[in-house]
């Protein structure tokens, strides 16, 4: 089965704002609709007590019941609606007046006493035939001397009507606003996110020989500035990456193909004709040297891939210094006397590193040094503590190197002296494990020349973690 497709960041960005405005205007709608209908069921209720005021008043000062009795007509017509109840009464008698077109029953009401002050806790509430609801109550008066009942009721018919309308008006902004919003939020998403898709663009176009390309930040978002700077750095790293794995291919077919020519070349040369045992003995042990170099330097090639990965762990401990320089020293005591050299150590300082890669990357720059030094001189290794960690140096004699020559010590395959490879032993790989091995202890390697004809080479060793 196909893996459902998840949603895009703009459609679900568009659904989330416009659910967001939807919300805030329902949240609005509600308010607004339950202020104005606490407001229209407080005025209902102030209509009732006000007319029940008013004709308590009127009956008492001014009408009778006699005339009330001679034109019932004129006092329904003094009502506002014809909807709303309102009855006059003695007590033990038939109604004097009696409004109540819609036949609603009225709640058990409270009679308010004549000199009583009315309020909003003297109404009940009631329902209509139809289930509309009515306000009620009950005051006390008096005509001519005689006890009066008044009965009013307010039936909210019309302003049932009118909250019904205003809740259709609700819904219609509510529709409204989530479907504005999505619309102008998918655009201004569209237009927004327009970096990112160009980005995308980029990156497709991205190949071995478009790794140059980079992404302008002249119209980026601020919000994207810093994932552009970023990915313009990935680019330059896996820039710096391609073009290192092209020289070092390149590099490494040219190292190989020598050796791999000269064994060619001397077995085709072996096979033309018939040879003795001493020659094809010769041969072999020619042919065995120069296999012994290509197999150094394939080990020398899986270390140095090996030292690039990130999960390559090191057995670090607190080693002696002076006593790992004087190890060294004496294995590369018969090769300096076969040179005239002379090896001289120094200093003394504890430092922490993985004992066996530190023994070879200063193997390496004894050798390198013994190697390159000049005859009957003197090569210095001293180890001495600073305030950033350990540092040791190797320091020899030689012929001056151009500063150019300097700076590419270290890379692979690099050789300084091109008159002396061809008659060594070494690969060019030699300077390149040692940087290796420092980059994976947290450390450097550096070179200078203080003094023409004076070669320094330095590791500089970090304090170990648990350090102060």
């Amino acid at each position: 089965m196909r893996a459902r497709r998840s949603p895009s960041l703009t459609l679900r960005s568009t659904l989330a704002f416009a659910l967001v405005a939807m919300l805030t205007v329902a949240g609005a709608g509600v308010y607004l609709y339950g202020s104005m209908k606490a407001s229209m069921l407080l005025r209902s209720d102030h209509a009732v007590l006000a007319r029940l005021d008013h004709f308590r008043k009127l009956l008492h000062y001014d009408l009778t019941l006699e005339k009330l009795q001679g034109s019932p007509q004129l006092f329904e017509n003094m009502l506002d609606s014809e909807d709303d109840i309102f009855i006059i009464e003695q007590p033990g008698q038939p109604p004097v007046i009696s409004v109540n077109p819609l036949q609603a029953s009225l709640p058990d009401l409270p009679l308010v006493a004549l000199d009583a002050p009315l309020s909003v806790a003297d109404l009940r509430t009631g329902t209509s035939p139809a289930g509309a609801p009515l306000r009620a109550a009950s005051v006390q008066t008096t005509s001519a001397g005689h006890p009066v009942k008044l009965t009013a009721a307010h039936i909210m018919v019309k302003e049932l009507a009118m909250l019904g309308e205003f809740r259709q008006r609700i819904y219609l902004a509510m529709a409204l606003a989530f479907a504005l919003t999505a619309l102008l939020g998918f655009i201004l998403l569209r237009r927004g996110l327009r970096p990112l898709r160009q980005m995308a663009a980029h990156a497709s176009d991205i190949t071995p020989a478009r790794l140059h390309s980079r992404l302008s930040s002249t119209d980026t978002p601020v919000e994207l500035q810093q994932v552009s700077a970023a990915y313009n750095a990935m680019l330059d790293r896996l820039a710096d990456g391609y073009q290192r794995l092209t020289q070092f291919s390149a590099d490494l077919a040219h190292e190989i193909r020598t050796p791999v020519g000269s064994l060619m070349g001397h077995c085709q040369v072996a096979l033309r004709q018939a040879r003795s045992v001493d020659e094809y003995q010769a041969l072999l042990a020619s042919n065995l040297e120069e296999l012994e170099r290509i197999s150094r330097m394939v080990e020398s090639i899986l270390f140095l891939a090996r030292a690039d990965e990130p999960q390559a762990v090191l057995e670090r401990q607190p080693l002696d210094g002076h006593a790992e320089l004087l190890r060294v020293a004496e294995y590369f005591e018969g090769l300096a006397e076969e040179r005239q050299i002379s090896l001289r150590i120094g200093g003394q300082a504890t430092l922490s590193a993985d004992p066996l890669l530190l023994r070879r990357a200063l193997g390496n720059l004894v050798a390198n040094a013994i190697r390159y030094a000049d005859p009957a001189s003197e090569v210095l290794v001293e180890v001495a503590a600073n305030a950033q960690g350990c540092r040791i140096q190797v320091l020899n004699q030689g012929p001056a190197l151009p500063a150019a020559a300097l700076g590419r010590l270290f890379d692979r395959f690099y050789r300084g002296d091109a008159s002396r490879h061809q008659h060594s032993d070494s690969n060019g790989l030699g300077l390149a494990i040692v940087a290796a091995i420092m980059h994976l202890h947290g450390g450097s390697v550096s070179v200078e020349q203080p003094q023409p004809g004076l070669i320094a080479f330095a590791l500089d060793f970090p304090q170990p973690a648990s350090a102060g």
